[in-house]
C-alpha cells in the first residue's frame, strides 16, 4: 500500500487530508510538528510527503532540505503564502509540486495522484547515458559528474534523462513539462526553470568546463554532449 506522510499543523486541514487520503486507499500518517515529521520519515519512510511550509519546531523548508539530503521521495509543499518567491523557494529546496492555501481537497487529491502516477514509468529503462562530464544510469537511478556521485531529486533526474536522450535537439518547454510532469500538471513552466537551475548548480560545478544544459531563447532547452 502506498504510504503518504502528511506534515501539517492546522487541525482542520490535517484531519481532512488524513481522512480523504485514507478513503482513497492510501496508508496515511499525519504529524503536526516539523521535527516529529522528519523523525517519522527517517524512521518509517514514505512514498510521498505532503509538507506544510509553516510548522512549529522546524520549518517546512528545513524539513524538505533534510529529506533531500537522503531521499528523492516526491514532496508536495503546502503554503499559505501566494507570493511566487515562496513557491520558487520551495521548488529550489527540492519540492516536486506546491499547493497554495486555501485549496480544495479535490485539487490536492488530483496532484497526489498525478505525482504518484508519473513516478518513474514514463522514462524508465535500463541503460546508461553519457555526455561530456555527465553519466546517468537509469537502472540504478544514479548520476555522476566526472566520476563523483550527484544527488538529484526524482524530477531533476527525469528532466536530465529526457534531455540526454534527446542530446543535441531543442526540446520545447511544453514538451519537457508534459513528459516529466504530465499533461495534467497544474503549475506553470516556472517549475521547469527552477529544476534546470538546480541541475546546472549540481552538474556544472566547474565554470571552466563546457556547459551541457543550454537555454534556447524562445524555444526551450537542449543537452549539448
Amino acid at each position: 500500500m502506498t504510504k503518504i506522510l502528511v506534515i501539517e499543523d492546522e487541525e482542520g486541514i490535517g484531519s481532512a487530508l488524513e481522512y480523504q487520503l485514507a478513503r482513497e486507499g492510501y496508508d496515511v500518517t499525519w504529524v503536526q510538528d516539523g521535527a516529529k515529521g522528519l523523525e517519522t520519515f527517517e524512521t518509517g519512510g514514505a512514498d510521498l510527503v505532503v509538507l506544510d511550509l509553516m510548522l512549529p519546531s522546524m520549518s517546512g523548508e528545513d524539513v524538505c532540505r533534510s529529506i533531500r539530503k537522503t531521499s528523492p521521495v516526491p514532496v508536495i509543499m503546502l503554503t499559505a503564502k501566494g507570493d511566487e518567491v515562496d513557491r520558487v523557494v520551495g521548488l529550489e529546496l527540492g519540492a516536486d509540486d506546491y499547493v497554495t492555501k486555501p485549496f480544495s481537497t479535490r485539487e490536492l487529491m488530483a496532484r497526489v495522484k498525478a505525482v504518484l502516477r508519473r513516478g518513474r514509468s514514463p522514462l524508465e529503462s535500463t541503460d546508461v547515458l553519457e555526455g561530456g562530464d555527465i553519466r546517468l544510469d537509469t537502472d540504478r537511478v544514479e548520476v555522476t559528474v566526472r566520476g563523483e556521485p550527484v544527488h538529484l531529486t526524482r524530477k531533476e533526474f527525469d528532466v536530465l534523462e529526457l534531455l540526454m536522450r534527446n542530446a543535441g535537439r531543442v526540446l520545447p518547454r511544453e514538451t519537457l513539462m508534459d513528459q516529466v510532469w504530465g499533461t495534467d500538471y497544474f503549475g506553470d513552466t516556472r517549475t521547469l526553470d527552477v529544476h534546470i537551475k538546480r541541475l546546472r548548480a549540481k552538474c556544472e560545478v566547474d565554470p571552466r568546463r563546457p556547459a551541457h544544459l543550454l537555454t534556447v531563447r524562445g524555444l526551450g532547452y537542449k543537452f549539448a554532449p
